[in-house]
C-alpha cells in the first residue's frame, strides 16, 4: 500500500529547547492513525509542520507530490498546493467569531482557490449535512456547542477536499458519547478515500478507532 505521508528525520529546536528530534514515519493511504505521547513530546509540532504552519530545522516532508525541505523557506505557491491535500482541525477549533458556521467553512475555498461562491455554499452544505450540523449554517461561534463546533471545524478542514485530514486532540473536550460519535464520523471519513491523522492522549479511543497507533516521545517517533 502506497503512503500518503511521509516524514523523514525532522528536526525543531525553540532556542536552547528540542522540539523534534529526528522524528521518522510514515502513514498509509485510508485509515485512522493515531499519534501518541506524552504531553511535550512533539505530536501537535509535527501536525503544525505538516500543515505548513511550523518552519523546521531540518528534514523532509512528502505528502502528495508536495515536498517540503527543512530550513528552507516554504514558497506560497507550494503552500497553496499544500492546502489543498492536508486539512487540520485544531484542538480550540479556532472558528472566526464573526463569521457564521456557513461563512467559516467557505472562506478558504473562495478567497484561496476562487471558487464561486453558490458553488463554495452548495459544497458547504452538503458537507454540514453529512455531518448532522446543516441546521446550524447560519449560527456563529459562539452558538454552537462544542461538538457542533468540533464538525463545523472538520467541514471547513474538508471543504477543499483534502486527501489528508489532520486533527489535534479531538476528544479533549468530549464527553463519552460525543467520542463514540467522533470515532464513527471518522471511520466514515476514511472509508471515503481519505486518511486521518491525528494526536491523542485518549488510549481508549485510539485503542477502539485507530487502524495505526504510532508513539512520541522526546521529539521522536519510538
Amino acid at each position: 500500500m502506497t503512503s500518503i505521508l511521509e516524514v523523514h528525520d525532522l528536526h525543531l529546536r525553540r532556542g536552547e529547547r528540542t522540539i523534534l528530534a529526528g522524528a521518522t514515519f510514515s502513514i498509509a493511504r485510508g485509515g485512522v492513525a493515531a499519534l501518541m505521547g506524552p504531553s511535550g513530546s512533539g505530536k501537535t509540532t509535527i501536525l503544525r509542520a505538516i500543515a505548513g504552519l511550523e518552519r523546521f530545522d531540518r528534514g523532509t516532508i512528502h505528502v502528495e507530490g508536495v515536498r517540503l525541505q527543512g530550513g528552507v523557506k516554504t514558497s506560497t505557491a507550494l503552500l497553496k498546493n499544500l492546502r489543498r491535500q492536508v486539512g487540520l482541525v485544531f484542538q480550540f477549533h479556532h472558528l472566526f467569531d464573526h463569521l457564521s458556521a456557513l461563512r467559516n467553512i467557505t472562506l478558504a475555498p473562495t478567497h484561496v482557490l476562487g471558487v464561486p461562491t453558490q458553488a463554495a455554499d452548495a459544497r458547504a452544505m452538503e458537507l454540514l449535512a453529512a455531518l448532522g450540523v446543516e441546521h446550524r449554517a447560519a449560527a456563529l461561534p459562539r452558538e454552537l456547542s462544542g461538538g457542533e463546533a468540533q464538525r463545523v471545524a472538520i467541514a471547513r478542514a474538508l471543504a477543499v477536499d483534502p486527501p489528508l485530514l489532520m486533527m489535534d486532540e479531538p476528544t479533549a473536550s468530549l464527553d463519552p458519547s460525543r467520542r463514540n460519535e467522533l470515532g464513527e464520523l471518522l471511520a466514515q471519513l476514511a472509508g471515503q478515500n481519505r486518511t486521518i491523522l491525528l494526536s491523542t492522549h485518549d488510549n481508549d479511543f485510539a485503542r477502539r478507532w485507530a487502524t495505526t497507533i504510532l508513539r512520541m516521545d522526546r521529539g521522536v517517533v519510538v
